[in-house]
């Protein structure tokens, strides 16, 4: 096995998914294909976090309900967010009443969550297992950087954390669903980049190494995929991402046509600076656009890659540097 590449020879299936959304995200360019977007940023709870929570669960119900799947009949749930200790998550688990996996990969939480559902699915540990992640703005902007009340000025390199939750149920047995192929698990890149407001480029050397490993421990090249699209790297990282896989020695026409869920999801609109981020916007886009076009035969093959800065308002306050991960999933028509 090569290192950190994961291959899956019954091709664990999304039978089906879940994505809820917030009021700004209506101007989203891929909110067409969200489930349910709600007209309050709280959705309609008394608190950030609490709003954070029932997004989450809604998504999970949706994924159920597309499957006609109890809760009762899920076997594990994998679920992180980017609130201290994960507590929405966990107040998710204790709604569902599942046997729960809190996980912690920043805003690449969703795919390592998937990562994991499908080896418990290939091992025969589980037969439905929901994965997913989620990220509310005020909760999170607050925590990492300040209060939203306090209006200070961001530069253009930030990124604005999207109010979204998307859940995915992974089954096995399924056919004429989008399946996991293969995986590769993140290593924690850390090229001493300090500055919060600028993760894209703390976090492209990290989708560079993950790609780089995925090709070639399958054999592959971009070219042989429909679609390969990262999670959050935002404009600014993309942009720094293309150089580092151009300078790996891919093929520029092929490594341009790479494209980005953060750098994307808001358009053109340069009230977003850079792009989109949080724990929700990957999942978000991969759960509900990338599905849908392999759904619908538009295409065959993605490699999508989730992105994740691994700081925490402890370490900024120290001036630590970021250390980051991506995990990439191969999906496919099964």
């Amino acid at each position: 096995m090569d290192q950190g590449v994961l291959y899956f020879p019954s091709k664990p299936a999304i039978i089906s998914s879940g994505v809820v959304a917030g009021p700004v995200e209506k101007q989203s360019v891929f909110a067409t294909d969200f489930d349910k977007l709600y007209d309050s940023e709280r959705a309609d709870e008394d608190t950030n976090e609490k709003g954070h929570q029932t997004m989450a669960e809604q998504a999970c119900q949706i994924a159920l309900q597309k499957a006609n799947v109890k809760k009762q009949d899920v076997d594990f749930l994998m679920s992180g967010d980017l609130v201290n200790q994960m507590t929405p998550s966990n107040f998710v688990a204790a709604t569902l009443g599942v046997p729960y996996i809190g996980l912690f990969s920043a805003c690449a939480t969703a795919v390592s969550g998937v990562i994991i559902a499908s080896l418990l699915t290939e091992l025969g540990g589980s037969r439905y297992a929901l994965a997913g992640a989620a990220s509310q703005h005020n909760s999170i902007e607050r925590q990492f950087r300040y209060p939203v009340e306090y209006g200070g000025q961001k530069p253009g390199t930030a990124q604005w954390t999207v109010t979204a939750a998307g859940y995915v149920l992974i089954a096995k047995g399924q056919v004429n669903t989008p399946a996991i192929e293969a995986a590769t698990v993140g290593k924690v890149i850390d090229l001493q980049q300090t500055d919060p407001f600028h993760m894209g480029a703390a976090m492209a050397p990290a989708a560079c190494d993950t790609i780089t490993r995925h090709l070639k421990g399958r054999g592959q090249k971009l070219k042989d995929y429909d679609l390969v699209m990262t999670g959050d790297l935002g404009k600014v990282g993309l942009s720094i991402l293309k150089e580092m896989l151009i300078k790996e020695g891919m093929s520029k026409q092929d490594v341009m046509k790479i494209r980005d869920g953060g750098a994307e999801y808001y358009g053109d609109d340069d009230g977003f600076l850079a792009g989109a981020s949080g724990a929700g916007c990957s999942a978000s886009v991969f759960f509900s656009y990338i599905l849908k076009q392999l759904n619908d035969k538009k295409i065959e093959r993605v490699l999508a890659v989730a992105t994740g800065a691994l700081l925490s308002p402890l370490t900024v306050q120290q001036n630590e540097t970021i250390p980051c991960t991506a995990h990439a999933i191969e999906i496919s028509m099964k």
